[in-house]
């Protein structure tokens, strides 16, 4: 942990948006019949989940001016994460996601973000947002998808570096938020001498180092929505060269395994659950980890708050409205064998 006071203990940025879970789950995306409306996108997420855990969080996202955002900032503001420098945009739309349940490895998703708010983020957002007052700042891998959001995301993840906080790209990849997989890795490797921590995926590593498109196979009813061929190990030692200190790998039921320069690998044990939803697992992890980030912890221990998130949420309808809160992580830690 670099910076060890500001206003903020975490400020995340990038996309936010209104989820519609399947009510019937367990049945075929034409099959659905209802939907129950939450608060979704990575960055949002997190911030619910570190706010629910005790840190005081920001979000740096953008909402059209239309219902949808008045219910993404009203969620917000009863979670109690500031949202004062969430603007809105004139002439776009907040975006929404729609969901599929099908467990247990099946959850389809699809995206409406055809011009939304939150890619309309800019230069200008930032230097409105106190980045160089938090304790960590965090961006996603969709947030540098499009213009001019990609921009705003760097400078964001400079001025906070520059200023001391520990800067957290989460990877992030969805595949069908850019025009070409390849231009995903060329994007986050031209940032991660920004970055100190990277967390993803195997398949999101993987895919920071694609040169052939064919490494990806993308699966629209998984939640990473790809499958990346290639060599792990070589994925992370390419990104460490390139800046993160830390990579930390989410492997699902298995836990997390966490890459630190100069150090063996360690796997982190996960919990066992029984899933009911995989998504938002990957959201609640983050929180968990910065949680222990803040807490001056180390990444084994912190990586295991991030695994209780995970599990937690797993065992449940939506994402960011079911985050764990800190007593219950921790009572949970405590009655499956502590940290």
């Amino acid at each position: 942990m670099r910076k060890t006071s500001a206003t903020w203990d975490l400020i995340t940025m990038g996309r936010s948006s209104i989820d519609l879970y399947a009510n019937d789950v367990g049945a075929p995306f034409v099959d659905i019949k209802s939907f129950a409306a939450y608060v979704g996108g990575s960055p949002t997420n997190i911030a619910v989940g570190a706010q629910r855990l005790g840190l005081r969080t920001a979000v740096l996202t953008a909402v059209g001016e239309d219902p949808v955002g008045d219910f993404i900032l009203n969620f917000l503001k009863q979670e109690g994460v500031e949202t004062r420098f969430i603007p809105r945009k004139p002439g776009t739309r907040t975006s929404a996601v729609v969901l599929g349940i099908e467990p247990p490895d099946k959850f389809p998703l699809v995206y409406y973000r055809d011009n939304c708010a939150d890619n309309q983020l800019s230069i200008d957002d930032v230097l409105k947002t106190p980045v160089t007052d938090c304790r960590v700042f965090e961006f996603s891998g969709t947030g540098l998808g499009r213009e001019p959001s990609r921009s705003a995301n760097v400078f964001a993840a400079e001025h906070a570096k520059a200023a001391g906080a520990t800067t957290v790209l989460d990877l992030d990849f969805r595949p069908n938020q850019w025009h070409d997989a390849r231009a995903f890795g060329v994007t986050v490797r031209s940032v991660l001498p920004l970055v100190d921590i990277a967390l993803g995926t195997e398949d999101e590593c993987k895919a920071v180092t694609i040169t052939d498109p064919s490494q990806v196979n993308v699966s629209h009813s998984q939640i990473s929505g790809a499958r990346v061929a290639g060599d792990l190990e070589g994925a992370v030692e390419s990104m460490q060269r390139h800046g993160p200190k830390i990579v930390v790998v989410k492997r699902g039921e298995k836990g997390a395994s966490v890459f630190q320069a100069g150090r063996p690998m360690t796997d982190v044990p996960g919990f066992p659950v029984e899933v009911y939803n995989v998504l938002g697992a990957g959201d609640a992890f983050a929180a968990g980890f910065i949680y222990g980030i803040v807490k001056g912890w180390d990444s084994r221990k912190s990586a295991r708050m991030g695994n209780a998130g995970g599990a937690i949420v797993v065992t449940r309808h939506g994402c960011a409205n079911f985050m764990a809160y800190e007593q219950e992580a921790l009572k949970f830690i405590h009655e499956q064998g502590g940290f």
